[in-house]
């Protein structure tokens, strides 16, 4: 396990809550993200894919992180998720997040033009880089489903080179260990931090020198996953690694970002956590019941 790292631990990839006509809902937002922060959690990877950063404004991501400092989340535990499609956008919510206090930001690549060299990716985030002057680390984002954009170890070796002390770490959600460890064989010697975002990968991502996970089920398994890295390399860590796996499974039986919001709106009592923004659905009744039983099937059960 990679020792002192700014966000070593259970990270989760934070919900945000909606009104009914889609406004985004500080004050549940806020709550959830203290019920995190006290059942597991070190950190809070806010705004990224499960966040629906994609669905929200510019100007709405500035409010959410200052809505959620004044509410009292520490904007030292959180990793917002600040990548965008064009340079300026990058690093006024990357700056911006600092001057709340986040100490790193996840940024995804440029993803909407496909297939940019490795020197157009060079580019973009050197410019970022320069440009936001050392306000906070940068994480890398590694999501080629959605992003279609791969970030290799040469690009990574490449800035690290050119920028010393700037790039920090990376999120990756390939769903791929071996790329994963690619990461770590590469980078890790040097504090470079690789974190998960498949929950099923944790225990052997610590295991062999990784920092933790950025996951969206920990909105529901970070008690779990706080057994895993509390205890790993030890039999109790295994334990609970096969637990974990499980939630991980279950909530992927239905579409993600409306079945972990289904959960959450269980566990609270509150039906509001349902909203969510087009072209993301609610979860019909009959998906909601069969994601529950896969769920409960887990035996782990949330407290309120």
């Amino acid at each position: 396990m990679l020792k002192n790292a700014i966000y070593g631990g259970v990270n989760a990839a934070v919900l945000t809550a909606m009104n009914a006509d889609l406004s985004v809902d500080l004050d549940r937002m806020a709550a959830h993200s203290r019920w995190l922060l006290a059942n597991g959690c070190n950190g809070l990877g806010v705004l990224g894919t499960t966040g629906e950063a994609n669905s929200l404004g510019i100007e709405e991501r500035i409010a959410i992180l200052e809505g959620l400092v004044a509410r009292g989340i520490p904007g030292r535990l959180m990793l917002p998720g600040t990548g965008t499609t064009n340079i300026a956008d990058t690093v006024k919510l990357t700056r911006h997040a600092a001057s709340l206090g986040a100490r790193g930001c996840l940024l995804l690549p440029p993803f909407f033009y496909k297939n940019p060299s490795e020197d157009g990716l060079f580019a973009y985030y050197s410019e970022v880089a320069k440009r936001i002057e050392g306000a906070a680390k940068i994480y890398f984002y590694h999501f080629p489903a959605q992003s279609a954009v791969p970030i290799t170890v040469p690009l990574i070796a490449r800035l690290r080179a050119a920028h010393p002390g700037v790039f920090q770490g990376i999120k990756d959600s390939s769903g791929d260990f071996a790329n994963t460890r690619s990461y770590v064989d590469a980078f890790a010697a040097e504090g470079f931090e690789v974190y998960c975002g498949d929950d099923g990968a944790l225990h052997d991502l610590l295991r062999a020198g990784g920092a933790g996970c950025i996951t969206a089920a920990a909105n529901v398994g970070c008690p779990v996953s706080a057994v895993v890295y509390a205890n790993a390399g030890t039999p109790a860590a295994e334990a609970a690694q096969t637990q974990l796996s499980a939630i991980r499974k279950a909530v992927t039986s239905a579409p993600l970002i409306p079945g972990l919001k289904a959960l959450v709106a269980r566990r609270t009592g509150d039906a509001a956590w349902n909203h969510i923004r087009p072209p993301h659905l609610p979860l019909s009744s009959e998906a909601a019941q069969k994601l529950f039983a896969a769920f409960d099937a887990t035996g782990l059960k949330l407290a309120a």
